[in-house]
């Protein structure tokens, strides 16, 4: 098995004003060249919005977007006629494919928002643009892995066009866990989003990360209780 840390401080930042995001990988104004992407991975972006500011219409193509906002609303409008507010507990996806154009913003008037945003390169290219929401119940997410995006378009998470998955696990405190890969040679990026773990003698803190490669399976155990997101993807 072989791993990569990224501790939380080693992120990118950009303060914008109205909008605090930490950038796991190069975007934007901010460039690492070892730092470019986690195999299909590209965009890993913890985003802050103040309250009624957001990106105005944008396009995207020949990309799978994922939102997965941890507290807050996000209202959405596409060029497609989709309209929607998604919140926490729900998880939104759009297949850029030949072409989207949508807007973001925080339609609260006094609470911010923060979310992940996740950029996932396609298996291929020039698909037809699509666009998703589901909510998903946070308690199920206790003491096991929930998936919450993949390629399987039977079963019950969001579907997006690549073989990865995107998944939420909260096990509480001494409780330990098995990943295990849903598509052979698939790496996964495991980003903590609260508490504490130990990953092959990796402590995680907050917002820490662990890339993890060359490995079928692994397992962590929460340190205390604990918030984990997995992006499971090809790594090449």
């Amino acid at each position: 098995m072989k791993t990569t840390y990224h501790s939380a401080d080693s992120r990118g930042f950009a303060d914008h004003g109205w909008l605090q995001a930490k950038h796991s990988f190069s975007f934007a104004n901010y460039y690492n060249p070892d730092r470019i992407h986690f195999g299909m991975l590209r965009v890993l972006n913890d985003d802050i919005i103040d309250p009624g500011k957001g990106f105005g219409m944008h396009p995207h193509n020949d990309m799978e977007i994922i939102t997965i906002p941890l507290r807050g609303s996000l209202e959405h409008k596409d060029n497609m006629g989709n309209g929607s507010v998604i919140t926490a507990g729900e998880v939104q996806v759009m297949s850029a494919g030949t072409g989207i154009m949508h807007s973001e913003f925080n339609p609260s008037p006094d609470k911010d928002i923060n979310l992940f945003q996740i950029w996932i390169f396609p298996a291929e290219k020039g698909v037809n643009p699509r666009y998703d929401q589901k909510v998903f119940d946070q308690d199920s997410y206790k003491n096991t892995i929930v998936r919450l995006v993949d390629n399987d378009q039977d079963g019950d998470s969001l579907f997006i066009h690549q073989k990865a998955v995107i998944s939420l696990s909260k096990p509480e405190a001494d409780i330990t866990l098995s990943y295990k890969n849903h598509y052979p040679g698939n790496g996964v990026y495991v980003l903590l989003i609260e508490g504490k773990l130990t990953l092959d003698q990796n402590t995680l803190g907050m917002r820490d990360a662990l890339g993890v490669w060359d490995t079928d399976s692994f397992s962590f155990t929460a340190e205390e209780d604990s918030f984990v997101l997995f992006i499971e993807v090809p790594m090449n």
